[in-house]
């Protein structure tokens, strides 16, 4: 029998799915998360495919993690390590915004998904698994959880190796999975005749809610202390049922009694000036509450308001919560991209949303700045719309005013020609307005019709605030940062000079993260047919005086070329010292002799350069390293000559292209060389080097800027070296 497909995803997805709820359950965990990456492996995202013992409100704002935020499975997976929080100080210290988001006491593990986890040269497969304990746990793993840890890990990589190794690799979904924990047996009639004669013997009321915080059972003194019908309570949530509930401290007391699994009381005040205790006791399946009146006033019940549960807003408190998490997200965000993805990441799955798109203002035209849920088509039609227009978008630029449509027919009502995508049935309309103007709009799609409630308009329009603030700073930023950028890449050659028998490539990187620039240089002088002198250095600092100083460096440089190494260093260092421009350069200058196979290397402080001689061995150089450029004047520096005969290569660079948090240079250094001594012995210069910047970045961002020269002779390559040395 053949096999088939779609029986094969979902056997796996099955297999998934009964190892999360078994390894839970094996681990003692109450929460259990499977993150598997984006399917475009350009994309450095995880997504939450399944989930167990956790509400889908919960979930929402952690379905989407980049790999480069700080969030304990990010790490786990970026670094291939277990990532381990004893209770809710360590998580505070170690991860303050999961600290802020979920103040509430517990323990995690996030780890890796390797087949055989406990082999470091396991094979990967970019998952992560998380999991969750009560706050009652003790502050390390005991050696049951851990096994039970690492039996998980290596059980759902082989499911995923297993189904990509067919050619049908499991993908997350648009929506993460919830998954039920292992349920208990089910009493017989007269197990549960008995139960609930007890819970009705008990004074008081007493319900249960499930994970998601809905009641599902409770009794009808429970009931009538509440204030409300048996029927109105049943299926809601009690801060949605009851506007006296709907306040963030009462649902923060569920969110932290569901997070931590441990016992919570405390009280609340009806309208009616009744005190009652609330008492909650969580497990893995939901919670049960006590209720007991503390003292009475005299005054009827509060009436319960008649709600359509189809259109229920988000009430006041479960907005605080998207609102905290988009809020401390945002601070992260640099550029205008970051703050469509962050926003995207948290509004979307948690308010219900299908789709959102930011736009904003240039020219007199309506531009795209980034969307999620949208198709790409539709919002092409879009980009370049003259603000004169008459759509709902130029609508909201011109009068700052929020728009809310709640089906199709309202939007073609108000805007006969606007273009409705497939799948999408209402939207909102909201400006993003900072320092008084308005800079743009946030477009939000739903799938299904709705009301908009003033409640839910208002919480739309403050996440729009939010926004707007951080997509301003963000422009800001990528506007300075392009300029700076500019005035930087300006100063370095726009191309080197063509040299008979000699093959150069050049690569410069700017650090990943950060406005400032630096005062990374390189250069390839051609003095005559068989003379060229190469230069590379770093200004010291990253700002705009640190580029113009390089630029300085170079003019320098340029003028002496054709001199004796000793001495293009000492003139320059001169030049600086007379300028005192309070920075201090590193450089290197190689005076290269093609007709007689030689080069004179002079440092001025700079990183050894690397040699690789014909058949593959490479070796660092170390000239006799002088003072910084700019620090005395009368500094000399000595100059060393070494062969360069054809096939030789010649590696100069910046300290970014081997400095690293945590790692040894020379290490780094050596690692740099192998990769050289390892590459073909005629692998073209350009490939070499994008596979050295590529080496540099493997590991994450490199803070520094990264430049690289190589210089390669051209030959016939010598019977000497015909074998690796």
């Amino acid at each position: 029998m053949r096999n088939v497909p779609g029986r094969d995803q979902q056997a796996g997805r099955r297999a998934l799915r009964e190892a999360l709820v078994g390894a839970c359950a094996d681990a003692g965990a109450s929460i259990g998360m499977l993150y598997l990456p984006d399917p475009d492996p350009t994309r450095r995202v995880l997504h939450l495919m399944l989930a167990s013992g956790l509400s889908r409100e919960f979930a929402a704002p952690w379905s989407r993690v980049a790999l480069d935020d700080p969030i304990p499975v990010a790490d786990a997976v970026r670094e291939g390590r277990l990532v381990w929080l004893g209770g809710q100080e360590d998580t505070a210290r170690r991860y303050p915004r999961l600290g802020l988001v979920l103040p509430y006491d517990f323990a995690l593990a996030a780890a890796p998904l390797t087949a055989g986890a406990a082999d470091r040269a396991a094979e990967p497969t970019g998952a992560g698994l998380v999991f969750l304990w009560p706050g009652s746990h003790g502050p390390d793993l005991d050696e049951r959880e851990r096994k039970a840890l690492e039996s998980a890990r290596s059980l759902m990589a082989r499911i995923l190796l297993r189904a990509a190794g067919q050619g049908r690799p499991l993908r997350p979904a648009p929506h993460p999975v919830i998954l039920r924990p292992l349920p208990s047996p089910t009493p017989g009639p007269a197990e549960a005749a008995a139960t609930m004669a007890f819970v009705r013997r008990l004074p008081g009321g007493n319900c249960a809610l499930d994970l998601n915080g809905t009641i599902t059972f409770i009794t009808q003194e429970a009931a009538d202390l509440l204030g409300a019908p048996v029927s109105g309570l049943l299926g809601a949530l009690p801060w949605e049922a009851l506007p006296w509930m709907d306040t963030p401290a009462i649902e923060n007391h569920y969110r932290a009694t569901a997070m931590s699994r441990l016992p919570r009381s405390f009280t609340a005040e009806r309208p009616t000036g009744q005190q009652l205790c609330f008492e909650l006791y969580p497990d893995n399946t939901g919670i049960s509450v006590r209720i007991t009146a503390l003292g009475d006033r005299d005054g009827p019940p509060a009436p319960l308001p008649s709600a359509d549960p189809e259109q229920s807003a988000p009430s006041r408190a479960t907005a605080l919560y998207p609102l905290m998490m988009l809020a401390v997200t945002l601070t992260e965000a640099a550029h205008a991209q970051d703050v469509v993805e962050k926003a995207a990441d948290q509004i979307v799955p948690s308010l219900g949303a299908h789709a959102l798109a930011m736009l904003a203002e240039q020219d007199g035209r309506v531009r795209i700045v980034g969307h999620r849920g949208y198709s790409a088509e539709h919002l092409a039609a879009l980009d370049g719309t003259p603000v004169s227009a008459d759509t709902a978008i130029t609508h909201i630029l011109h009068t700052s005013t929020p728009l809310f449509f709640g089906d199709v027919g309202e939007l073609l009502a108000a805007h006969p020609d606007a273009v409705v995508e497939e799948g999408m049935a209402a939207w909102a309309f909201l400006p993003l307005i900072a320092s008084n103007r308005p800079i743009g709009s946030l477009v939000l799609a739903y799938a299904h019709t709705r009301v908009f409630a003033p409640g839910e308009r208002a919480v739309l329009t403050s996440i729009a605030g939010l926004i707007a603030q951080a997509l301003d700073r963000a422009r800001l930023y990528d506007a300075t940062h392009q300029l700076a950028r500019s005035l930087q890449t300006g100063l370095l050659p726009h191309t080197l000079p063509r040299v008979p028998r000699l093959e150069v490539a050049a690569r410069y990187r700017p650090a990943a993260h950060g406005l400032e620039i630096g005062g990374d240089f390189y250069d390839l002088i051609r003095i005559d047919d068989t003379t060229v002198a190469a230069a590379i250095g770093d200004v010291q600092g990253h700002n705009v005086n640190a580029a113009a100083l390089m630029g300085q460096v170079r003019t320098a440089v340029h003028a002496g070329a054709g001199a004796p190494p000793e001495e293009v260093l000492a003139r320059t260092n001169r030049l600086l010292t007379d300028l005192e421009p309070g920075l201090f350069t590193s450089c290197l200058y190689a005076h290269i002799d093609l007709a007689g196979h030689t080069v004179r290397l002079a440092s001025a402080g700079h990183p050894p350069p690397l040699l690789r001689h014909p058949g593959g061995k490479t070796e660092m150089l170390n000239p006799p390293a002088g003072l910084l450029l700019g620090i005395e004047p009368g500094a000399s520096y000595t100059a060393v000559e070494i062969p360069f005969s054809p096939g030789t290569l010649l590696a100069l660079y910046t300290d970014g292209l081997v400095e690293a948090p945590g790692r040894d240079i020379e290490d780094a250094i050596g690692a740099v060389a192998a990769l050289i001594g390892d590459a073909p012995e005629h692998h073209p210069l350009g490939d070499l080097a994008d596979e050295l910047i590529e080496h540099a970045h493997r590991d994450g961002p490199r803070p520094d800027d990264i430049a690289l020269l190589l210089l390669r002779t051209e030959g016939p390559v010598p019977a000497a070296f015909a074998h690796r040395v």
